[in-house]
């Protein structure tokens, strides 16, 4: 469970009803305590009070490096919360929802901030699920060109596109278009390319296969092609 201080943890409503109408936790059964942010703690749940009890002092997890980034265009219906849900269990370290040339669903204004909320909600509980110690970072909907823009020539975004190359962590951001597939305008940025399969992937396969890929070669799981950077 995620709380604001893992020496003192003190639970909010919806994950008190989490733990004791959802999961039914029985008194005496351990669960760990998290910031979000590296520090955690196992505590003991006392089915009563304060509910956790901190058995041990906070102990800090070290973010895995280099970080990786997933920018993806959503779909319809609840296939933005899936692809979140499932980039935040790989490990991903920002997620970013894209409006793009082709986008069939595009948020704007309150109603952006009201999915970026959600989509939030989804990263939480994905990560509790998870055990990560750290909560990823889900920005508000952007455009490709403010994603570009926010990365330096250090870590260059790449799309992600069949006529590319192999993928590796010098190409650790990178940005998934929409069922259409890229624009003219957005081939012409000039930006590198990652294949990610031989055949034609739905946009959330894409990120989510992505996320897969990236997050082996950071944990060294795969080793990168050769001839990768």
């Amino acid at each position: 469970m995620f709380v604001a201080d893992p020496a003192a943890p003190e639970l909010d409503v919806a994950d008190r009803h989490h733990l004791l109408r959802v999961l039914r936790l029985r008194v005496g059964e351990i669960v760990v305590a998290c910031d979000g942010r590296g520090w955690a703690t196992r505590c003991r749940f006392t089915g009563s009070g304060a509910l956790l009890e901190p058995e041990t002092a906070p102990v800090f997890a070290q973010r895995p490096v280099p970080e990786i980034t997933v920018g993806f265009a959503p779909g319809k219906g609840d296939r933005p919360e899936w692809v979140v849900q499932k980039l935040t269990e790989l490990g991903v370290d920002r997620i970013v929802p894209l409006a793009t040339d082709r986008s069939v669903v595009v948020w704007r204004d309150d109603r952006a901030e009201k999915v970026a909320e959600r989509l939030r909600r989804v990263a939480r509980e994905a990560a509790a699920q998870s055990r990560r110690s750290w909560l990823p970072e889900v920005d508000d909907p952007s455009t490709l060109g403010a994603f570009v823009g926010d990365h330096d020539a250090k870590v260059p975004v790449a799309l992600a596109d069949r006529e590319g190359e192999a993928p590796s962590l010098g190409l650790r951001a990178v940005a998934v278009g929409p069922e259409g597939g890229w624009s003219e305008a957005e081939r012409a940025l000039g930006l590198r390319r990652v294949t990610l399969a031989e055949a034609t992937l739905r946009s959330e396969t894409a990120a989510v296969a992505l996320g897969a890929l990236l997050g082996a070669l950071r944990a060294g799981l795969v080793v990168a092609a050769e001839g990768a950077s």
